[in-house]
């Protein structure tokens, strides 16, 4: 039997084509089965990062889960062994991918193991093919290693694309990340897209915004009924709340109006932060200046510095609805906090959350002019 191995490359392109070209020249029939795997060490399966918990290990797409990781752990538990039409197996990194697809008209097995000791595999069994007398056979599959570009993952295979892993809120993030795209195009600048799209987010959220700042303020304005009713049932919870809510309703406001926006931006918040962190494309970018890699923390720490002022005079600016002065000196060191938080975080991120803050502080000034207009206090005393 003679076996010929073939690697087809194409310029531009991280898949090659691997085929095996057999020819049965013996008097009887013979068997083979097709097979490809990868092999990685299972040290570190996730990233030590408080900040940036990148999962490194393997995964599998299926004709029944599109996407699933295997880790390795999952591998020493129990091995793989999934049946499925199609499918493919891979090994992730953080921004990159190795991965086969096997035949994606026959039925394959995939399957794990752990191997040495300390070595992860996954891998593809294909049908068994018998070669009779004579005859030959061409078998192939696609061997992808490169960046996780995901339109050209999404051609090779059904889910290979999402090894560009955003997490639960990956609809939302896919979504960001083709208008983050598409405004590149336009702007030939990574850094002045985040800019585009923190513009585009916060004018759709400004309605939203709106209600939550109108909102804030009103409730600064029932502080003194509040306080007095407070004062009056002190001693009679039952009676208190059937109280605050009259007046809630007698006055209009809407105590949770302050919380809604907040609450469906945070989704948003953390949908752009895998999309910074996931996306090869943000890998070195630059933006200008010092920042020369979107994707790393800021070397000098400037944007999550001025992160902290932006957020200081949010708060100055923002009506002031706790009463507890421990709360209240709680609340004045979150800038500084966040600002520490934000040293490890993607220049990019802290890019974004840095113009949301000056874009918020502007509609603020416009929304608390326009209440004041209308002989509403809007401001800190």
């Amino acid at each position: 039997m003679l076996i010929e191995k073939r690697f087809i490359f194409t310029a531009g392109k991280y898949d090659v084509r691997v085929e095996h070209h057999i020819v049965n020249n013996s008097t009887e029939v013979k068997t083979v089965q097709p097979f490809q795997h990868l092999r990685q060490n299972i040290d570190n399966g996730e990233s030590s990062s408080m900040f940036m918990p990148i999962y490194r290990g393997a995964a599998f797409g299926s004709s029944e889960e599109r996407y699933k990781k295997y880790d390795f752990s999952d591998m020493q538990k129990n091995n793989l062994n999934v049946s499925t039409q199609a499918g493919w197996v891979a090994m992730l990194e953080h921004y990159f991918v190795s991965a086969w697809i096997p035949d994606q008209q026959a039925n394959n097995q995939l399957y794990s193991r752990i191997t040495g000791g300390n070595k992860g595999v996954i891998g593809a069994l294909g049908p068994v093919v018998d070669i009779d007398p004579g005859q030959s056979v061409t078998l192939g599959s696609t061997f992808y290693a490169g960046p996780k570009i995901q339109d050209k993952l999404a051609e090779l295979a059904n889910g290979l694309d999402l090894t560009v892993d955003y997490g639960f809120l990956w609809f939302i993030s896919q979504f960001l990340f083709w208008l983050l795209t598409k405004i590149q195009l336009v702007v030939s600048n990574w850094g002045l897209a985040i800019i585009c799209i923190t513009l585009i987010v916060k004018g759709a959220m400004f309605p939203l915004t709106k209600i939550q700042y109108e909102s804030m303020a009103k409730m600064r304005n029932l502080k003194p009924k509040i306080e007095e009713l407070q004062a009056r049932y002190k001693d009679d919870r039952q009676k208190m709340g059937p109280a605050m809510m009259e007046l809630y309703r007698k006055e209009k406001v809407n105590p949770m109006g302050g919380c809604l926006p907040m609450l469906i931006q945070m989704p948003i918040f953390l949908a752009l932060y895998w999309v910074f962190v996931e996306s090869v494309e943000l890998r070195h970018a630059p933006f200008m200046l010092w920042i020369t890699d979107l994707s790393a923390q800021d070397p000098y720490y400037v944007l999550p510095v001025l992160f902290g002022i932006s957020m200081f005079l949010m708060q100055k600016l923002t009506p002031m609805q706790v009463t507890d002065p421990l709360q209240q000196k709680l609340m004045m060191w979150m800038p500084v906090a966040f600002s520490v938080f934000f040293l490890w975080f993607p220049s990019g991120l802290v890019l974004y959350w840095f113009v949301s803050n000056l874009i918020s502080l502007a509609q603020m000034l416009y929304i608390y002019r326009g209440m004041e207009k209308k002989g509403l206090h809007t401001r800190k005393a």
